[in-house]
């Protein structure tokens, strides 16, 4: 089970979490391209960092909307939102590239990537923008009970997915995530994550609000770095992990 966390997200003197102490505990890292935050200072340190951890890169692209931190929708046609797309990852690569390193797949950030679950033009630009640029990247989403559906979509692209899962996030009945515009939205008890980490990977379930049982695929666990306490839950997950896998 590899573990992934959104970094990177400072921008300029501001700096949203200590980002050293949190590589060594994932095994990938979706690393802001700019767009939703981040800036060239940043990139090279968290591709540098990522390098050093040996943790897999991944282009963690968004809408233009700094001020907004990419969390709101903004409506483009499939060409712009393919150009801004590939603008992104081609800083990210520049960085790779200078370093000896390369990106391994594509994460869309915030906003966009709930309008690609449910918009399947989104989800469409995003692949065709992908194969155009390389094949060899994967595109990381949200697992869902319908992963049959996304899985045949992009067998069209050629395009192979990494399906997450949430550990910091609430769920609804039908495996979106519950809107950061509710009080629900997000989970800041250690307890109640460490609990969702030991049930997925013995039962290979979540549980929603409201209770209801998620089978859902994990080839990947995702916390937060804009998490409040992100650091502290990361090193705890990893450690349970490692500890269930050792006594498995």
């Amino acid at each position: 089970m590899k573990l992934n966390c959104d970094i990177g997200e400072g921008f300029g003197i501001y700096k949203l979490n200590d980002d050293e102490k949190i590589y060594p505990h994932i095994d990938m890292a979706n690393i802001a391209c700019g767009f939703h935050a981040s800036d060239a200072n940043i990139m090279a340190k968290s591709v540098q960092l990522s390098k050093q951890n040996d943790v897999s890169i991944g282009a963690h692209v968004a809408y233009q909307d700094l001020a907004g931190f990419g969390r709101r929708t903004i409506v483009y046609d499939s060409s712009e939102l393919s150009a801004i797309i590939l603008y992104q990852i081609g800083a990210l690569a520049g960085f790779c590239r200078t370093n000896g390193t390369k990106i391994s797949y594509i994460k869309p950030h915030g906003a966009m990537y709930n309008d690609m679950m449910k918009d399947e033009n989104i989800f469409k630009t995003i692949l065709n923008t992908i194969q155009q640029y390389d094949t060899n990247l994967k595109l990381m989403l949200l697992s869902k009970p319908n992963n049959k559906k996304y899985e045949q979509i992009a067998k069209q692209y050629n395009i192979a997915l990494i399906f997450e899962l949430f550990l910091d996030r609430n769920y609804d009945d039908d495996g979106y995530l519950v809107s950061r515009t509710k009080e629900n939205a997000t989970i800041q008890d250690k307890n109640i994550v460490l609990q969702r980490v030991k049930t997925i990977l013995k039962d290979e379930y979540l549980t929603s609000i409201n209770n209801k049982k998620l089978y859902l695929r994990a080839d990947s666990m995702c916390v937060h770095g804009d998490n409040k306490k992100a650091i502290e839950l990361i090193q705890s997950v990893k450690n349970t992990i490692e500890t269930l896998k050792s006594n498995s």
